[in-house]
């Protein structure tokens, strides 16, 4: 049984004469004839009783299109989802966000994107800046938004969005009055930051400026989960980097600006040009819109992508 024969029953079945069913079906009646008794043949039952002026379903037939309609309908479903990812179309776009994106950021950039393109299915990656441009040159992704600076070298980037870092205290340090925060007074303390793996460029860069503003830290501490860091600033281990957190902190951590604005978070969208995915415009818009959200500041011009 194929599922044209459970195509050509069905209508048949729905218009309850032959020369409707053709017309609907786009072929002559003797052909969807033979067919239905080809079926009827293959099944051991008849499907329909034909008058001279009627035609009506049989039990057997009643039955079958209970059963038809649904493997009609699920076979629809399954040509319209490979249509989707069908190469050239909307298709499926492979991206990369860093493990750390605030939680506004990804719920603005799924619902704009939904919105804008639909039809696309976004196969989300959380990973880090370098993982992000090992996979795009290995062609397993087909957009990223990487922290900046890191080697884009060859890779074409969307508009840089920036947003200042400030420091995370325990709610009893000393200089966790509020007020903004020189990264001298932090000399000497231990600093929780991401390995330097996650993105060794960057990880130079926060380093080189600590140095130059005058603060050495006593130890460094990795941690790449926001639990973990927020753990062990509240256990004294250490102070923290990073953006203010839109949704709160937790009891005992009190958020500082940093004097001056000496570091700030670089984020952009990169992708490879040869391969450039016909989604990537969308994503891109999308992806402004979400670090928007989250307070950042979109610094406008076309993109490199070498820093």
């Amino acid at each position: 049984m194929e599922l044209r024969h459970l195509r050509y029953f069905t209508v048949l079945a729905e218009e309850l004469h032959f020369g409707r069913a053709a017309a609907r079906l786009h072929m002559a009646q003797p052909p969807l004839s033979q067919r239905i008794r080809d079926l009827e043949r293959e099944l051991g039952v008849r499907l329909f009783d034909r008058g001279r002026n009627q035609v009506r379903l049989t039990e057997a037939g009643a039955l079958l299109l209970e059963h038809a309609r649904p493997v009609l309908e699920s076979a629809e479903s399954a040509r319209e989802a490979m249509r989707r990812i069908r190469p050239g179309r909307s298709g499926i776009l492979r991206a990369g966000i860093p493990p750390d994106t605030m939680a506004v950021t990804l719920r603005t950039l799924t619902a704009e994107l939904a919105r804008l393109a639909p039809d696309v299915l976004m196969d989300l990656h959380e990973l880090t800046t370098d993982e992000q441009l090992a996979a795009l040159r290995e062609g397993e992704l087909d957009v990223g938004m990487v922290r900046h600076p890191s080697d884009t070298t060859g890779l074409e980037s969307g508009p840089v969005a920036s947003r200042r870092l400030g420091v995370l205290l325990p709610a009893e340090h000393r200089l966790a009055a509020g007020g903004p925060v020189r990264l001298r007074d932090l000399n000497g303390m231990p600093l929780v930051v991401f390995p330097r793996a996650m993105a060794p460029m960057l990880y130079d860069q926060i380093m080189s400026a600590c140095r130059s503003e005058g603060f050495r830290p006593g130890a460094i501490r990795h941690a790449r989960n926001p639990h973990f860091v927020n753990g062990l600033v509240l256990a004294g281990r250490g102070v923290h980097l990073n953006e203010h957190p839109l949704g709160g902190l937790p009891e005992g951590l009190v958020w500082s600006p940093l004097e001056g604005s000496p570091l700030a978070w670089r984020t952009s969208v990169v992708w490879p040009p040869r391969r450039r995915h016909a989604s990537v415009a969308v994503f891109v818009a999308a992806a402004t819109a979400g670090l928007e959200a989250a307070g950042h500041v979109i610094q406008p011009g076309p993109g490199t992508a070498e820093e």
